[in-house]
């Protein structure tokens, strides 16, 4: 089973941050990336179509073999994951717990802020997580639509960035919160402005880096993980055609993007 890929989906680009953590953090593994570019973003879409369309894509990699998902998309890992997890025989894996886990341990004050997409920022997903782990905590959240496009648009360390950045923190900062959740995965390309925006004494926590924490530990425990001497593939598959993920997913991983396949999950499902 240790020689299985990790299956990773997203409904874009974003969640190739989660990805470039599991690459530092076990690159003798194998992985098989999904972003559902056509029917991007989750965020406005119902609990059920997202639902629906996590379970499509899961079954797409369960096909090619998985030994582990990884739903690198906060939209469908606050409202499809127990249903991935009832219905598929793997761990399954979600980018809020991880991060939601790492806050609550770091928190001196127990203020915490959470910044993220509105879909992610209504869901309460992060609050519930939070809370479930300290009651006490006191969260504040806030959504920060505009740094999606400034990730993807490669404008993560010029003014329009900062100004962006102090207008949305304003009141997190104010709020006195000593830890930050980048609650979307988009967000760990703007950690730098971030940081300079929160100050010295605000910990941010990057939920792709515990995500991939969270993955290494998994596999450590049913002794699932590949040999150390490994060197991992990866393989790219998305439902729209590939152009612009490609440019913006070369952003991402530091230019790093193997060949980038599409394909149609309407076929794939039609062909069983």
């Amino acid at each position: 089973m240790s020689w299985q890929a990790i299956g990773i989906f997203d409904s874009g680009v974003g969640g190739l941050t989660v990805l470039r953590e599991i690459f530092r953090a076990l690159p003798q593994e194998d992985t098989i990336y999904f972003g559902d570019t056509a029917r991007v973003p989750y965020g406005t879409k119902s609990p059920e179509t997202v639902t629906r369309y996590a379970h499509e894509i899961t079954t797409f990699l369960a096909k090619r073999d998985i030994k582990l998902l990884v739903v690198a998309c906060n939209t469908a890992s606050a409202v499809a994951l127990n249903a991935l997890k009832r219905e598929f025989p793997i761990p399954v894996v979600g980018v809020i717990e991880p991060g939601a886990r790492r806050a609550v341990e770091v928190t001196r004050s127990g203020r915490v802020g959470v910044i993220g997409t509105a879909g992610t920022i209504k869901s309460s997903a992060y609050s519930r997580a939070i809370k479930r782990l300290n009651p006490a905590a006191e969260v504040i959240t806030r959504a920060c639509p505009l740094f999606v496009p400034l990730a993807e648009e490669g404008w993560t360390d010029n003014q329009v960035a900062r100004l962006t950045a102090q207008t949305y923190l304003q009141e997190l900062r104010e709020a006195r919160v000593d830890t930050l959740v980048l609650g979307c995965t988009h967000y760990p390309l703007l950690k730098t402005v971030i940081a300079e925006t929160m100050g010295p004494d605000v910990v941010l926590v990057d939920s792709a880096e515990e995500t991939a924490r969270t993955v290494a530990e998994i596999l450590s425990k049913k002794k699932m993980m590949r040999p150390p001497s490994e060197q991992g593939n990866h393989h790219y598959y998305v439902s729209d055609i590939p152009a612009g993920f490609i440019r913006v997913g070369n952003r991402f991983l530091g230019g790093r993007l193997g060949d980038v396949y599409q394909v149609n999950l309407d076929e794939e499902s039609a062909g069983d």
